[in-house]
């Protein structure tokens, strides 16, 4: 794998099926001079598991690791400014059960919900669908050149990438088959390992394709994204009120706070009452910015969750009751409430 990074000059790579066991696990990797970390996650010997490699020049920069599961990961790096995250994501199969499936797109919104909007997403994943060719209903992160015909799984994976609005780069670039098909058994070739990330980001992907000569297992090819990452300097920092931290008022702060308090107080109780609670308020104050300290003024962006209501909620659990009764009785009529859904 390292070899392949190496050689083809790639800083992350994702992983699906690994089969190693491990949830608090991570191994330091040497190719030559380059040193490679991989983190993993999995739960049963020789059965799923997902990996993310990082180079040299990003490992220093992680800092968080979570593990959903032995079919989900995310590391959260941070790189010139910018907050990255990427999730390693693996699907059941075609022929698992339904129930299974459902589960699987349940923990990937979970792990999508909790990233602020304002940090870079990338997923890179085996979602084991087809999306097709046809980008007809999905035309906003479908880029029209996909390979083969939607399928069952492949819609889940629309509906899922249309939801949190990102692209499925692997199909906005025009290529031959055979940077397009990233799987392949036999005489047959499909396309069923996506990479996903925010449609904002439009811009900044360079290509994104399959090198056929390469592969890290003896089906799967390696999908390539290439992305310019400038240096994120950010907006100017609003400026708000400061304010004393006073939730650090506790345990060995008090007797502190409390000496100060004691040793600064200046009134006398024949001053005016006035005038003493102002000598109060001023020295209290003055005791509690000294000891316990102030925020920065900085006002904080909070994550837009405005869209996440009930009513999100209803229609996303109505798709998956759909797809549910799809999976049991694939007819006509049951295709078109899916769709509807």
């Amino acid at each position: 794998m390292v070899e392949v990074m190496k050689k083809r000059k790639i800083n992350i790579m994702c992983l699906q099926e690994t089969k190693w066991t491990g949830q608090r696990q991570a191994r330091t990797i040497w190719k030559g001079n380059d040193k490679y970390k991989l983190w993993y996650s999995g739960q049963v010997r020789n059965r799923n598991g997902v990996g993310i490699i990082v180079d040299q020049s990003l490992m220093e920069g992680v800092v968080e690791v979570y593990r959903k599961n032995d079919r989900i990961m995310r590391l959260k790096i941070v790189h010139k400014g910018n907050i990255i995250n990427v999730i390693s994501a693996y699907a059941p199969q075609v022929g698992a059960a339904d129930a299974l499936k459902i589960e699987f797109w349940e923990n990937l919104d979970e792990v999508v919900q909790s990233i602020p909007t304002t940090e870079r997403l990338y997923i890179g994943g085996d979602l084991n669908g087809h999306v097709g060719t046809s980008r007809i209903g999905f035309d906003s992160i479908h880029g029209g050149f996909g390979y083969g015909t939607r399928n069952r799984e492949g819609e889940a994976i629309l509906d899922f990438a249309q939801s949190y609005d990102l692209l499925i780069v692997n199909t906005w670039f025009k290529k031959r088959n055979s940077h397009l098909v990233t799987y392949r058994s036999g005489a047959n070739a499909t396309q069923i390992d996506f990479l996903l990330a925010r449609r904002g980001e439009r811009r900044n992907f360079l290509d994104c394709k399959v090198i056929p000569g390469e592969a890290v297992s003896e089906q799967h090819k390696v999908l390539i994204m290439d992305i310019r990452l400038q240096e994120d300097k950010g907006k100017k920092t609003k400026q708000g009120q400061r304010n004393i931290r006073w939730w650090r008022l506790k345990e060995e702060n008090i007797k502190s706070f409390v000496d100060k308090v004691v040793n600064e107080a200046d009134w006398r109780l024949e001053d005016d009452v006035n005038e003493t609670w102002m000598k109060m308020r001023d020295c209290i104050l003055c005791a509690a910015k000294e000891v316990l300290g102030e925020s920065n003024g900085k006002i904080i962006a909070k994550k837009d969750t405005t869209w996440w209501n009930e009513e999100v909620k209803a229609a996303l659990r109505k798709k998956k009751e759909c797809y549910l009764t799809l999976g049991k009785c694939n007819n006509d009529v049951n295709k078109a409430k899916y769709k509807d859904a």
